[in-house]
């Protein structure tokens, strides 16, 4: 297999053109559309459509393309691999997350094992959840944490907790001093949403339209920090869990239950590895006991 055809092939899929997957290697188009041609007639298939300048994923390129990535990263990872082996170091425990769930849960799991295990290390990395999906098919982690469905299929999750969904303000907001909120209540107020792209907006919107309410959408944001953020500066409530206020924002916050009662579901994941590492059973026991606090 032509590595390279391999990897202008992904970046046609993930970039959406040929021009743009060519910049991005910085290849002429001509020659990047070669190298697809290769891998074509190399394997006697059609990957793409051709619509004047425009390649369309066929359906056997839809179907090659998460395989495309497992075998890439797998190549990627060779260096990597001779370099543990001529070092002799342990490798980390890789963690995969999305923002929301870093500072609230992931990052207090972390401290706890490395208490446990002193000499364990560890690598997080952090994605938008919607590009959460291309890291477990590569399948480059051993634990991973994230709101529930998973945006691929194939893995099957384990249950962490339940968060309920509240209303956030400021402690001087008029709603502050409520022991809970309805829907009724935040008719006419500033909502600051997360955009219609996160799972938690979509959950609020579904429950919301289910008990036929509907909330008008003043700002709208792309991550919880900044609509807590912004709600803290006084400019109007948000919907949110408890998992994504830090400490220091608590003060200057009033989190109140919400009716309906919506609630976010969060889980784990694990590698697909058979030999898995030797901390992650610890790492899972750490992320139970944080969200038993939760």
């Amino acid at each position: 297999m032509n590595i390279k055809s391999l990897r202008v092939f992904i970046n046609v899929m993930e970039e959406g053109t040929l021009a743009q997957a060519a910049a991005k290697m910085n290849l002429s188009q001509s020659a990047a559309s070669r190298l697809i041609q290769i891998l074509e007639d190399e394997y006697r298939v059609t990957l793409f459509h051709r619509d004047k300048k425009r390649l369309l994923p066929t359906a056997e390129g839809g179907a090659f393309y998460p395989e495309a990535l497992r075998i890439l990263s797998s190549i990627d990872e060779i260096p990597k691999v001779f370099r543990q082996i001529k070092s002799e170091q342990f490798r980390p425990l890789r963690i995969i997350c999305h923002p929301r769930l870093v500072n609230g849960l992931v990052v207090p799991a972390m401290i706890r094992l490395a208490k446990l295990e002193p000499l364990v290390g560890m690598k997080l990395e952090v994605h938008p959840r919607m590009h959460l999906g291309r890291r477990i098919l590569h399948d480059l982690y051993d634990v991973g944490i994230s709101a529930l469905p998973l945006p691929v299929e194939g893995v099957q999750p384990k249950h962490l907790a339940n968060l309920d969904v509240c209303v956030v303000v400021s402690k001087d907001h008029r709603l502050a001093s409520l022991t809970s909120v309805t829907a009724e209540d935040l008719v006419g107020e500033t909502y600051i949403a997360l955009d219609e792209t996160t799972l938690l907006r979509k959950v609020v919107d579904d429950e919301l339209r289910r008990y036929g309410h509907e909330l008008p959408v003043t700002h709208e944001v792309s991550s919880s920090s900044a609509a807590i953020r912004m709600t803290m500066a006084g400019l109007g409530f948000t919907l949110t869990d408890r998992i994504g206020i830090l400490p220091a924002m608590s003060e200057s916050l009033a989190v109140l239950p919400w009716t309906p009662n919506i609630q976010e579901k969060l889980g784990y994941f694990v590698s697909q590895d058979s030999t898995p590492h030797p901390a992650r059973d610890a790492f899972v026991g750490c992320l139970q006991e944080v969200c038993a606090k939760l």
